[in-house]
This record gives structure tokens, sequence and C-alpha cells, in this order.
């Protein structure tokens, strides 16, 4: 590479990071607009509880096929990833598989994995293809995924598969040019390719700076898809790609079933059972309390967790076809409520941003104009 493409990587690098850490602070904000509530307790179950769910995947497994599937898309996309550290440094200071001489073995073994892993999400992100646009599984055809939310989901199979057919495209033509007789350029011997060595004949009859050209297009177009990616996350469902992360530790760890009550009613009910309590004394008042608020109407009346559910909400729509209101027809749906709860959040971080940082109140709230009473 030369000065100039390392100039101009930098840029991109910058451009892509510095959108995606101000859509980043803009989601911290949004949840931010939600009530207090304490989720820093028992810190040691709450790192598990990540572990085991965010990290481990321990859910998916309940359902093998789609579960397994879904790993496999899971695993490729976080091991891939560490092959993007190589790219950010061979595209800064103008090597090639900067970390091949001091990995020896142990990166052929990391290149091969990369490639059989890329193969198992082009075959997962196929199945999960024809599961939404030709089996039509009922929960995936659902009015609830009407528009955005339905094209959103393949728009994500499409760019994950272009972004593994590039990532073999770009190994095929290096591993092409590796074995040039006494070499060509910088394309050293590295790695192991276990399928791009079956796609590498192709390029045979190239001219070598044709193949090197290729090779360009590839890698540029690879890590200018994985920032668009990125970014896109931000307006996508995917979302729960980075949030499942925090969503799970600041989960709630009391038992399924337990709710909390409300403070104001349980102290009612105290004085209610208090015999030796006057029924006609009036309650001690703070006057500079800011008066509760009973039940919610706009997003800022839930809790920051409950925003960032929302956020997290992958509109997998299991809960909506394990919810028996919604089944016996009425129109409850969990799932709705949730994609409901993040496009008026999204709104009124909209109405923040364009009024410097103060909502100006529009006539909406969540309940009624996203969120039917019915």
């Amino acid at each position: 590479m030369s000065y100039l493409d390392n100039i101009l990587f930098a840029i991109l690098l910058i451009v892509g990071f510095g959108f995606f850490a101000s859509s980043v602070k803009k989601i911290i904000r949004n949840i931010n607009l939600g009530v207090d509530v304490n989720r820093k307790d028992n810190s040691k179950a709450r790192w598990k509880n990540m572990a085991l769910i965010a990290l481990g995947q321990s859910k998916m497994v309940r359902r093998p096929v789609a579960g397994i599937l879904h790993i496999f898309v899971y695993v490729g996309f976080v091991i891939i990833n560490i092959e993007l550290l190589e790219i950010i440094i061979d595209g800064l200071f103008g090597t090639h598989r900067v970390f091949a001489p001091y990995l020896g073995v142990v990166y052929d073994v990391l290149i091969a994995s990369f490639e059989i892993l890329a193969i198992l999400v082009i075959f997962a992100v196929t199945v999960f293809w024809i599961r939404r646009n030709v089996i039509r599984l009922k929960r995936f055809i659902n009015p609830d995924l009407n528009g955005f939310p339905k094209s959103d989901a393949n728009y994500i199979l499409y760019f994950e598969t272009v972004l593994m057919l590039l990532f073999l495209l770009m190994n095929a033509s290096d591993l092409h040019l590796q074995n040039v007789p006494g070499g060509f350029l910088h394309f050293h011997k590295a790695g192991s390719f276990p399928v791009s060595q079956f796609i590498a004949p192709m390029f045979n009859g190239m001219s070598n700076e044709l193949v090197a050209l290729l090779f360009e297009v590839f890698w540029w177009v690879h890590i200018a898809g994985i920032l668009v990616f990125m970014n896109y996350l931000y307006f996508s469902k995917h979302l729960h790609i980075l949030l499942a992360f925090p969503n799970t530790y600041f989960a709630n760890l009391n038992p399924e079933g337990q709710f909390d009550n409300l403070e104001s009613v349980t102290k009612e009910v105290k004085l209610m059972m208090d015999p030796n309590a006057d029924p006609f004394a009036a309650a001690p008042v703070d006057e500079n309390a800011v008066p509760s608020k009973f039940g919610a109407s706009d997003v800022q009346d839930l809790n920051w967790v409950q925003l960032l559910n929302a956020y997290t909400c992958t509109e997998c729509g299991r809960c909506t076809s394990s919810c028996p209101a919604n089944q016996t027809g009425k129109k409850l749906s969990p799932r709705k409520i949730m994609m409901d709860t993040r496009d008026r959040l999204t709104e009124v971080g909209k109405n923040i941003d364009a009024n410097k940082g103060v909502f100006v109140p529009d006539n909406k709230t969540l309940l009624n104009d996203y969120i039917t009473p019915e």
C-alpha cells in the first residue's frame, strides 16, 4: 500500500467509528430518559448471567435446529471480527497478514477456522432466509412486521452473506498470488485456506496484476462493508448483537413471576392493616418531593431497563406466539409493544436532537399514538 492508501484507510476508519460512536451516545442518552432503577446488586450473578446467555448462547440450544444455526452466525461474527483487527493494522501500516510471522501454525489454524465458519454462516443465513421467505413461518409474516421490520431482517441476511463471500474471495485471490513462482509483491506464504483453495482456480489465466487489483477491491469492499454494517445496526433490530451483553447483565434476577410492589401502594396497605394507625391523620408531606405518576403513558415513564429491553428486542415473535391473549385472537402482541416502544423512543431522541438537547412536547404519547388501549 502507498501512503495515500494508508491515509484514505485511516479516514475511512475515523468516519466509520465516528458515526458509530455518535449512534452509541444517542442510544445511551435515550435509555437514560427512563426512570432510574437499581440493577447494580449481586454483580457475581449478573456476570454469570451475561456469560451464559449473551456470550454462551445458552438459550439457543432450547430449539436445537434454529439454535445451532444461530450459534454458527454468532460465533462466525465474533471470531471473524478477530480477523478484522489484522485488517485494520494492515490498512494503517501497509503490512500484509501482519500476525502470520508471529503466530506460525496458530495463524494457519485461525485462518482455516475463519473460512470454515464463513461457510457455516452462509449456510445458516440461507436457511434463515428460506424460513422467512419460502416456508414463511407464521410469526415471520405477522402484520407486526409489515414494512421496514420485514425488510430489515432480509437486509441483514444479505449483508452477512456478501461479507462472508468477500472474505473468501479475498483469501482466494491472496492464495493465488502466494503461489506465484518466485513470489509476487508482498503476497508471502501465510495461512491455511481449506475453503478458498477451491475458489482460487477461478483466477487462473488472469494476469498477476489483475488478481492483485481484485484482491484490493475485495479487501476494501470487505472492510467498508463491515463499517457500513456496524453503523446500520443503529437502525436495525440486530442492535441486539451489541446490547445483548448489557441487557443480560442488568436483567431482573428475581424468581419468575415475582412482581415488585409499588412503594406507595405498600404504604397504604400497611396503614390500613395497622390497628393503631389514625385513619383520619394526614400523611406527612415532603414539600420538595415531585409527585409520582401512576402508570405509564410515554417512554419517559418507563424505567431505563425497560427501554434497554426495547432496544435489545430481536423481533423473533416467540413472545407473541406464546401469548394466550394473542392466541385467542386478541390484538395484544408483546413483540409489537416492544417495537412500538423502540420506535417512540427513537422519535423522542430525534426530537431532542432537533431542539438542542431538550425535549419539546409533540402532542404524542406511547399510549394511544403507538400502542392502542386495546
